[in-house]
C-alpha cells in the first residue's frame, strides 16, 4: 500500500513531503483525489464506496469497532437508534466511530488519514435522528407556508440561517454529511409518501429552498445529498416497486429543481429505486446506466457523488437475485456509493472484491467512484494536503 503509493509519487515526480498541510485548491484536489484513489488496495477501495449503518447506541462496541477496522467503510450512516442519547455523549461516540473506520496511508515522511463521512438524515420536522439537546429543524413544508404568508425572501433567508446554525451543531458533534434536502416539489402523486418533507408544490420555490438549505449546511462544513432522483410516487419503496409512468417531458419538469441544483454545484445526489419506463423499462433507476450515466451524468452534467438508496428496500429486491448482486450491478451502472447495514457489510464487501478480482467489476470504475468520494472529503477539509510543483515541472 505505502510502497505502491510512493512509486506513484516517483513516477509523477511529486515529492511526498509537500502533500501535507493546507486544504488544496480545486484543481490540485482533483488531481490528488485521483492519485489517492489509485493508491488504495482492493480491500480499501471496495470499502470506500460503502455507506453503512452501524450497531450501538451512543457507544461503539468492540465487535462493531473490529468490523469497521476490517471493512473501513467510506461513510457511516446513523439513525435514531444510534443517536437518541444525551447530546454530550454524541461527539465521543462519533469520534470513536471515525477513528475505527479511518484508513491510513503510512508513508516514509508522514501519514495520510482518510476518515469516513459521518452521515444522517437531518431534513427537519419528523425526520430527526437525535435525542434531547440537538435542535430539530422545522419541517420543510413550513417554509412554503412562511413564503406564502411573509414572502419568499423572508422564508429563504430564515431557512438558510436555520440550516447554517444546525450545520454548525452537526459538525461540532462530528457529522460531516447530511442526506438532505428533499428537492421534489409536492404533487398529488407523491403527497402520500413525501407530505411535509417537501418544500411545497412550487418547483421554483422548491429549488430555491433546497439551494438555501445547502448553502447553510455547506457554510458549516456539511456535505449535502440532494434526493431523490428522479422522484417518487405516493407508494412507499420500502414496501414494493414504484413506477414513475411520466414521459420524458414530464420527467424533465419533475426533476427541474434537482437539475438546477446540479448546475449550481450540488456535491451529491441520491438515486431512488423507482422504475422509470420512459428511460429504462427493465431496471430501476439505481440499477440503470440509462438513468445514471445517460440522463444524470451526460444530459444533466452531474459530476459529483451518486448515492443509491437502501437496497434492502422491497422495491430493489425484484431486480437482482441477491442483495450482493444488486450492489455490484449498481456500481456498474454508475452509482458511486451504496448503502448497507452492519449485518451484511462483510458479505457485500466480499462480493465487491469477488467482482473486482473476477472481472465483473472494473477497477477503473471503482477508482472513479472513490475519486469522487475522496474529492468531496478533501473539499470539506476531512483530508488536508496539498500538491506543489516540483523543480522539474517548473523548469519544463
Amino acid at each position: 500500500m505505502g510502497r505502491g503509493f510512493l512509486f506513484l509519487l516517483l513516477v509523477l515526480r511529486i515529492p511526498a513531503a509537500v502533500l501535507y498541510g493546507e486544504v488544496p485548491g480545486t484543481r490540485d484536489a482533483g488531481e490528488y483525489a485521483a492519485l489517492l484513489a489509485r493508491s488504495l488496495d482492493d480491500r480499501e477501495l471496495a470499502a470506500q464506496v460503502l455507506l453503512t449503518g452501524i450497531d450501538g447506541k451512543g457507544v461503539l462496541e468492540d465487535s462493531m469497532r473490529a468490523l469497521l477496522k476490517r471493512v473501513p467503510a467510506g461513510g457511516i450512516l446513523l439513525f435514531r437508534y444510534n443517536l437518541s442519547v444525551e447530546k454530550d455523549r454524541v461527539a465521543p461516540f462519533l469520534t470513536a466511530v471515525t477513528e475505527a473506520a479511518s484508513v491510513r496511508e503510512n508513508l516514509s515522511d508522514g501519514v495520510v488519514t482518510i476518515p469516513p463521512f459521518i452521515a444522517a438524515d437531518h431534513e427537519g420536522g419528523r425526520v430527526h435522528r437525535f435525542g434531547e439537546g440537538v435542535k430539530r429543524l422545522s419541517a420543510p413544508a413550513s417554509y412554503w407556508t412562511m413564503a406564502s404568508a411573509r414572502g419568499w425572501d423572508t422564508a429563504l433567508a430564515s431557512l438558510e440561517s436555520a440550516a447554517r446554525f444546525s450545520g454548525r451543531e452537526l459538525r461540532s458533534l462530528g457529522l460531516t454529511m447530511n442526506l438532505a434536502p428533499v428537492a421534489e416539489a409536492l404533487t398529488e402523486k407523491n403527497r402520500a409518501f413525501l407530505d411535509d418533507r417537501s418544500y411545497g408544490p412550487d418547483p421554483v420555490f422548491t429549488e430555491k429552498a433546497a439551494a438555501a438549505f445547502i448553502r447553510g449546511m455547506e457554510a458549516a462544513g456539511i456535505s449535502c445529498v440532494v434526493k431523490h432522483f428522479p422522484g417518487n410516487t405516493g407508494a412507499d419503496p420500502h414496501k414494493g416497486v414504484v413506477t414513475l409512468s411520466a414521459d420524458k417531458e414530464e420527467l424533465d419538469r419533475m426533476t427541474a429543481p434537482i437539475a438546477a441544483l446540479i448546475r449550481s454545484g450540488a456535491p451529491a445526489v441520491m438515486v431512488s429505486h423507482a422504475l422509470v419506463p420512459a428511460w429504462d423499462r427493465d431496471r430501476i433507476a439505481s440499477l440503470s446506466p440509462l438513468v445514471i450515466k445517460t440522463w444524470l451524468r451526460e444530459k444533466l452534467g452531474f459530476t459529483g457523488i451518486v448515492l443509491a438508496d437502501d437496497f434492502s428496500m422491497s422495491a430493489a429486491a425484484a431486480f437482482s437475485p441477491t442483495l450482493e448482486d444488486a450492489v455490484v450491478d449498481a456500481l456498474n451502472a454508475g452509482v458511486d456509493m451504496v448503502m448497507t447495514w452492519p449485518g451484511n457489510l462483510t458479505a457485500i464487501h466480499a462480493a465487491i472484491l469477488r467482482a473486482l478480482r473476477g472481472g465483473r467489476l472494473n477497477r477503473k470504475r471503482l477508482e472513479e467512484a472513490a475519486e469522487r468520494i475522496l474529492y468531496e472529503k478533501m473539499r470539506r477539509g476531512l483530508i488536508k494536503m496539498r500538491i506543489e510543483k516540483t523543480e522539474y515541472e517548473e523548469a519544463a
